[in-house]
């Protein structure tokens, strides 16, 4: 199966952030489920966004929104596994989530770089295991560290402590000199060679050109500013330079959507940032001829309840909401510019044109180049797909490019 996507970037807004004050709004709807906010005009004709996102509605060409999202589950944990496996749980079987399976994918046929083929920036989602049944070969590297601190600390591939290149050459020729028992054992004896060979993969990585990647001072400040000086907007700049390095797949994990208490003061403090930082990458990959080839989805596990829940302990939050909710792709052979599915009145239900999580994902791989109902590699050799078959209206191919 042909596809353009080169790399992904998953923007994960951990927790369910709410449809109607991103790119769902409902102006006209009563206070009890708007709080008097407005929408505002994109430079889409008739695309409208929610007032709190002046930065995306500029930039609505570059990307498509889906406002029919929907499954059947509000807690926390099985939504993150449907969202990101296209599955339900239970079976005995525990599939990897989508950033896994295309790192082995693309691992097998494109990408031959020393980096992982999967990484995430900065905090694993801790709902499930990534990696499902596929091992640990296909494990992320979870950076840890603060994207946005004067060194990007990232575990396992820049060393803390403010090391430079001499100090770390001279740390690793110290370690060959006194690990004598290596150095009189034959080559092909097993695991000392194993240990070897990670040790020369180590110092490869640690001083060449995979961890300048993440070495974010090589930007311009005029470039990290446009991304904003926070967690979310140096993650995302960071995913972008990951891109250019051609990691295939990326995951910014950004909690703190789960927006039970005090909603409004939250959502426009995370919408304020995601804005920025998320239009920026947009504009920047188009900019560097990246965007055809990247494909950039936004979503949480679910949205958020559409009336507003007034009554103790919430005073004023909204709660966890699967019927209906949306989802952002960009790039990588999804057109711009679009809205897929509708919404009721209020949002309390899909009006139009489902979207079922194996449908999101399964069109991601088709863009990926991977037919999505292909068989799955399993330790038990059973007999898997990495999703089951396309149901309803099926994959978002009216938005292929």
């Amino acid at each position: 199966m042909a596809g353009k996507a080169k790399s992904v970037i998953e923007i994960w807004l951990w927790g369910g952030p709410c449809q109607l004050e991103t790119f769902d709004p409902k102006p006209d709807a009563p206070p009890e489920y708007n709080n008097s906010l407005k929408a505002i005009d994109t430079n889409v004709p008739g695309m409208k966004v929610h007032e709190w996102l002046p930065e995306l509605a500029k930039c609505a060409d570059l990307y498509s929104v889906i406002r029919s999202m929907t499954h059947p589950h509000n807690g926390h944990e099985i939504a993150t596994y449907l969202m990101q496996t296209g599955r339900m749980p239970g079976g005995g079987d525990v599939y990897p989530a989508i950033g896994a399976v295309l790192a082995m994918m693309k691992s097998k046929k494109e990408y031959k770089g020393d980096l992982p083929p999967y990484v995430i920036l900065t905090r694993a989602k801790g709902r499930f295991s990534e990696i499902g049944f596929l091992g640990d070969e296909y494990a992320p590297l979870i950076t840890g560290g603060n994207p946005n601190a004067s060194a990007f600390i990232v575990d396992g591939i820049v060393p803390p402590g403010g090391l430079t290149k001499e100090n770390i050459a001279y740390r690793f020729d110290m370690l060959k000199s006194v690990d004598t028992l290596a150095s009189v054992m034959d080559d092909g004896f097993g695991v000392f060679n194993d240990f070897k060979n990670a040790g020369i993969d180590a110092r490869r990585i640690i001083e060449g050109d995979a961890a300048g990647t993440f070495d974010l001072s090589r930007e311009t400040d005029e470039m990290r500013n446009a991304y904003g000086r926070n967690t979310i907007g140096q993650s995302l700049l960071a995913a972008r330079r990951l891109v250019q390095y051609g990691v295939p797949y990326i995951t910014v994990n950004v909690p703190g959507w789960d927006s039970h208490k005090r909603h409004f003061e939250t959502m426009k403090r995370k919408t304020e940032e995601m804005d920025k930082a998320v239009s920026t990458l947009l504009k920047d990959l188009k900019q560097k001829g990246l965007l055809d080839s990247t494909i950039v989805w936004m979503s949480g596990e679910f949205g958020r309840t559409p009336k507003i829940d007034q009554a103790p302990p919430w005073n004023g939050g909204r709660n966890h909401h699967c019927k209906c909710f949306s989802a952002m792709v960009a790039g990588g052979g999804f057109k711009g510019g679009c809205i897929v599915g509708e919404s009721n009145e209020f949002t309390t239900a899909v009006a139009k044109r489902p979207v079922s999580p194996q449908d999101f994902l399964g069109s991601i791989y088709e863009l990926c180049g991977v037919d999505p109902e292909r068989e799955l590699p399993n330790p038990k050799r059973k007999k898997l797909s990495i999703l089951p078959k396309s149901t309803g209206e099926g994959r978002l191919r009216e938005i292929y490019v």
